[in-house]
This record gives C-alpha cells, structure tokens and sequence, in this order.
C-alpha cells in the first residue's frame, strides 16, 4: 500500500446516489473530488429492477442503468472513483485523513455517504440458509425461483416492491407483516393488495425457516391469537428496515436509531465533515432525497474549502 497521502479538496466515502450527486456536483465546481467504495457503484439501487418515481425519468429504467448514467456523468466532471476498502477515518491539522488497502487520502472536507445495510430476523435458519433460499435481494435472486413458493418478510416500500416484482416470476407470492397494516406509500400498497398473485398475512411473523440442503418451509406465528402454522417454502425474501452504517466514526453524533443527525446542510458537528444519504437522520429515505443530500453537501463543502482558502463565495 501507498503510505504517501493523495490529496483532494473532497472525498466522499459511500457511491449511492447520495455520493455520486455529491462528486457530481463538487468535481463540477472545480472541486478536486474523490469517491470511494468497498464496491461497485451504486448501493441498494442496483437491486431495483424497475426505477418509477424518480422525478424526469420515464418510463421506469433499471437501477443498474440509472447508476452508471451517475457514475459516467461525475467522471465527465473530472471527479476520481477508485474501488477501496476504508479502514480509518481521522482528523489532523484540519485535515481529514482517508486510510485505505490501497493508499492514504487526505482533504480538507469529507462527506460520509455509506448507506444502510439490511436488517437481519435474528430466526433460526435465517443465517443458516442464507444464499440457500435466505436472500435481501429479489432481483438477485428471484429468478432462480420461478414458479415457486416465495416468502417476503416486511412491510414498508422496499418489501412491498420487491413481492410485487417477485409475483411477476411465480403466482405463489406472500407477504408476512408483524402489524395490522402496511408501512408503505398508499400506492405502493395498493399494488400488493390488488396482486392476484400474492397474498398477505397480516399481524403475523416468520418465527423459524426449516429446510435441509435449502430451504423447504417457513414457521409463521400469528401474533394476535399466538396460533402458529408451518408451510412450505422455496425461498423467503426479507425487507425489515436497514442498519446505518457509521462505524468508520463511531464517536460521532447520532439519534436513537443510531443515523448521523446533521442540519439542513448536511453538516455534522464537525466542521468539514457532512453526512448525505440512508446514513443520515431523516424522516423520508428515497434516491431523489439521497442526491439531494449529496448536492447540498456538495455545495457546503466548496463554500467550506473556498472560504477556508481566503476566497469571496457568493
């Protein structure tokens, strides 16, 4: 590893659409920009197979599509993304110091884009048959279970979404919700409700996932008359909310779900240092409110390092 720092005036860690807005909008500014990522570009959208809300682009496209179109135009702007796993973040001398495995960063603003990652049962069987039948992406892996039986656990968008793509690969589609109602937008509801092709356990909850070399049946608990119930199974799908991913700063403010609490600037209490996207405390998670995040961190960063630089912003 490079153990002499690269500089940047910004770097993002995270490359959802919170972190390629931010590069997009900062390289654009004459802002020297660098986007890292454990991975490809693009976060949970990638898994989306069929974008319908975002506002200008219609008809739907695929999540991969709309990424790279992010990913292509924040690289036309002069911004760097490298591939690299981040293992430190510190500050010094009003310097933010970026350690990867494959060098060391440095730059005067640093924005935290990483997302949320999904949220586990915690039943037995979910880990066991994880990649067996377990899976948190349905367009990953729904179309190795055509025609088959498939569970999907939650009720907020994403679970919602993600059993209405799966009913287009099997009529034997059904969703199990701990609560009387859905989380989901009424729209997004409505076309569960109306599927022919799913059903819904309402107040229910998956309590164990069975199987041998994969899986073959689910355990469900009906949680107003504590009945319980085995049916069998091909595959179970879980959408049950997300876990911020903030350990690269653990001792940075966060509310009681443990996101990073920022202002309408994006800005922590850190100076220099912001927080865009599923990471941060907010009360709507979409991708067009992600990107907004991203270009207003953006904008904050460059009147943060021009300031900062002796230069008038206006």
């Amino acid at each position: 590893m490079n153990t002499e720092r690269q500089k940047f005036n910004f770097i993002c860690i995270g490359s959802g659409p919170a972190g390629l807005a931010a590069a997009q909008y900062a390289s654009r500014a004459n802002i020297q920009t660098l986007l890292i990522d454990q991975s490809m570009p693009g976060g949970q959208v990638i898994n989306i197979s069929e974008l319908e809300n975002y506002p200008g682009v219609f008809p739907a496209v695929k999540g991969f599509s709309f990424i790279e179109n992010m990913k292509q135009q924040a690289l036309s702007f002069g911004a760097t993304i490298i591939q690299a796993i981040v293992s430190s973040v510190d500050k010094k001398d009003g310097l933010f110091i970026v350690t990867t495995n494959t060098g060391v960063f440095e730059a005067e603003t640093l924005l935290l884009a990483t997302g949320a990652e999904h949220r586990k049962l915690g039943i037995p069987g979910e880990t066991e048959f994880s990649g067996r039948g377990v899976s948190y992406c349905a367009t990953c892996d729904g179309p190795f279970f055509k025609n088959k039986n498939i569970f999907v656990v939650g009720g907020g968008d994403s679970a919602c979404d993600e059993a209405t793509y799966l009913a287009t690969l099997t009529d034997h589609v059904t969703l199990v919700h701990r609560k009387s109602q859905f989380r989901a937008q009424k729209a997004v509801a409505d076309r569960v409700l109306s599927n022919p092709h799913i059903t819904v356990l309402f107040n229910s909850t998956v309590e164990q996932i069975k199987g041998d070399a994969k899986v073959s049946s689910v355990v469900i608990k009906n949680v107003t008359d504590s009945s319980v119930q085995e049916l069998p199974a091909d595959a179970v799908f879980i959408f049950v909310g997300m876990i911020p991913r903030t350990e690269l700063l653990t001792t940075i403010k966060v509310d009681a779900e443990g996101y990073i609490v920022t202002n309408e600037n994006m800005e922590t209490v850190v100076p220099g240092l912001y927080a865009a996207g599923d990471v941060r405390s907010k009360s709507f998670r979409q991708i067009v409110t992600a990107c907004s995040d991203g270009a207003i961190a953006a904008h904050q960063a460059e009147k943060f390092i021009r300031e900062k630089a002796g230069e008038v912003y206006r």
